[in-house]
């Protein structure tokens, strides 16, 4: 956006090139006016390009002034057409400083050029054609500047909230493992050192302590599995917000439906967000296709009400080869809950997955 503004402005430099072409200035004007103007130029997008890093307030003012020093005498010693200097002035004002000080400086700028143009000959005849476009770039740059800083806050707020997010995910992910494994690693340590006392004199007693020992450490895994089960499982949302990032960085225009009730049966709504995270995938990779919609809606059948899930898309139609590992997996997920799968092509070209799980699926 910015170097967008900069490039269109850099059109006004036409007038004073020209009038260095065929101006009917001398060879050494030419050559000190040829020098300022490089100078000027130079200056102006060391002002203007510098976000990264960007210089004092003062040291830009001091930029500025001289800059427009420059400006008024190049106007005077060489005619109207180096009026035009003062457009760059008011737009480098906006460019590099806060829009506290950008709004003053502008307006100075402008008053400054309207002085100039009038001691200048014949100055006020383009006065007209550069007072709206000072002032419009100044203040256009200025807004330029606050919605580049805004965008870079909002980057830096999204990577916070997002190591945040991770960091209390892990704490959660800490407390659950030391509740499911805290309690069972100390019986397992207990037993195994009381077992250990009890050999070689009390071999019975210490095979019932190893007993023991195995039941409690096979709940422990059972457990573990559960709980690790339970992080990875997927959700709609998370699968519809995945899918939306996924789409948009592959240049596919997706149209999403909302997030479904919280009402949903754990287990269908599992095997759904697999489905769609399966689908999205092969837009992605495989189909080359420019639009991607997704549906879901709720149908009344005779065994009862079903949740139906549809992914389609605009690019190469049929499965290359037949079904693959990921749709034989659906299949075969939503198989067990009673629900359906089916792919294929939808008119001459695209691609279609539904896959249908009935509401009435135990969690």
């Amino acid at each position: 956006m910015k170097a967008l503004w900069i490039s269109v402005w850099l059109f006004y430099l036409s007038a004073p090139v020209a009038d260095l072409a065929d101006g009917g200035h001398g060879p050494a004007a030419r050559v000190l006016a040829g020098l300022g103007l490089a100078v000027f130029v130079a200056w102006y997008l060391v002002l203007v390009f510098r976000t990264a890093h960007p210089m004092p307030v003062r040291r830009v003012l001091f930029s500025l002034a001289v800059l427009a020093a420059e400006a008024m005498v190049l106007s005077l010693a060489l005619g109207r057409e180096w009026l035009v200097l003062f457009v760059y002035v008011a737009i480098s004002s906006g460019a590099a400083l806060p829009p506290r000080y950008a709004r003053w400086t502008v307006l100075v700028t402008t008053a400054l050029l309207a002085v100039t143009a009038n001691a200048v000959p014949d100055g006020t005849a383009y006065l007209a054609g550069l007072l709206i476009p000072a002032l419009m770039g100044g203040f256009a740059m200025a807004g330029v500047r606050a919605m580049i800083r805004t965008t870079m806050e909002l980057r830096e707020a999204r990577a916070t909230v997002a190591q945040l997010a991770a960091n209390e995910e892990r704490l959660r992910m800490a407390r659950d493992l030391h509740d499911l494994l805290g309690h069972s690693l100390s019986l397992i340590t207990l037993k195994s050192e009381l077992a250990g006392r009890m050999l070689p004199g009390q071999p019975e007693a210490a095979a019932q302590q190893v007993a023991d020992i195995e039941q409690v450490s096979r709940q422990a895994l059972v457990d573990v599995r559960e709980a690790v089960s339970g992080y990875r499982r997927p959700t709609l949302p998370g699968e519809l917000a995945g899918a939306r990032t996924a789409l948009a960085a592959a240049g596919v225009l997706a149209d999403l439906p909302a997030p479904p009730a919280d009402d949903l049966p754990e287990a269908a709504e599992s095997a759904l967000a697999w489905s769609l995270r399966e689908a999205v995938t092969n837009v992605v990779r495989h189909s080359g296709a420019k639009r991607c919609r997704v549906t879901l809606e709720t149908s009344q059948t005779l065994d009862g009400p079903v949740l139906e899930l549809t992914v389609t898309d605009d690019g190469t139609s049929g499965v290359q080869g037949g079904p693959g590992n990921g749709l034989t997996g659906l299949t075969e997920r939503l198989e067990a809950l009673g629900g359906t799968l089916s792919a294929g092509a939808a008119g001459r070209t695209g691609f279609a997955l539904t896959a249908r799980v009935p509401l009435g699926s135990s969690t």
